[in-house]
C-alpha cells in the first residue's frame, strides 16, 4: 500500500496550495514516503522539495485511507498523513514541475477545485479543532466521491 504525506502551511489567514496541472485541482504539497522514512520526515521533506520553504513545528492533523473503486471492486488504495505548520521560513517557488504554488485565503478551501476528501481533510486542518481526524474516502476512478467516513480523537 502506498503511503503519502502532505503538509499544509498556514500564515496570516492564508494557506499555501499547489495547483496540479493535470486536473487543475489544488492540494497541500506532499508526496510519496521513501523506504524507512517516518511520516513526519516524509511530510517535511516533500513540502521542502515542492515549495522551497522550511516548515517549523509541523504536527500531524489527519490520517486517511483513500480507496479507488471500479464497479464495486477496489482498484487502488493508499494512506495519507496530513501535517500542518503555522511557522515557515523562506520564499516559496511560484511554479515547479509539480504545479503552481500560491497563497490562498483560508475561505477559498470551500470552493477551490479539489478532491472532496482533500476538502474535508484541509478544512479540518484550518478549523483549529483539537486532536486528529481519521477517515476513509472511497472514489470512482474519475475521483468522484462515493463515500466518506470520518472520526476524531482528542487527547
Amino acid at each position: 500500500m502506498q503511503r503519502i504525506a502532505n503538509l499544509l502551511a498556514i500564515k496570516d489567514g492564508k494557506v499555501l496550495l499547489l495547483q496540479k496541472p493535470r486536473r487543475g485541482w489544488y492540494v497541500a504539497p506532499g508526496g510519496k514516503m521513501e523506504s524507512g522514512e517516518s511520516i513526519y520526515e516524509a511530510a517535511v521533506r516533500e513540502f521542502q522539495e515542492e515549495t522551497n520553504v522550511i516548515p517549523h513545528h509541523a504536527h500531524l492533523k489527519g490520517v486517511y485511507t483513500m480507496v479507488i473503486k471500479e464497479n464495486d471492486m477496489v482498484v487502488d488504495e493508499w494512506m495519507l498523513y496530513t501535517f500542518v505548520a503555522k511557522d515557515i521560513e523562506g520564499t516559496p517557488f511560484e511554479e515547479t514541475r509539480e504545479g503552481k504554488l500560491a497563497w490562498h485565503p483560508i475561505e477559498d478551501l470551500a470552493h477551490l477545485p479539489m478532491a472532496e476528501g482533500d476538502r474535508t481533510n484541509l478544512q479540518f486542518v484550518v478549523s483549529q479543532a483539537a486532536g486528529i481526524q481519521y477517515g476513509t474516502f472511497e472514489y470512482t476512478t474519475n475521483f468522484e466521491l462515493l463515500h466518506e467516513k470520518i472520526q476524531h480523537s482528542i487527547e
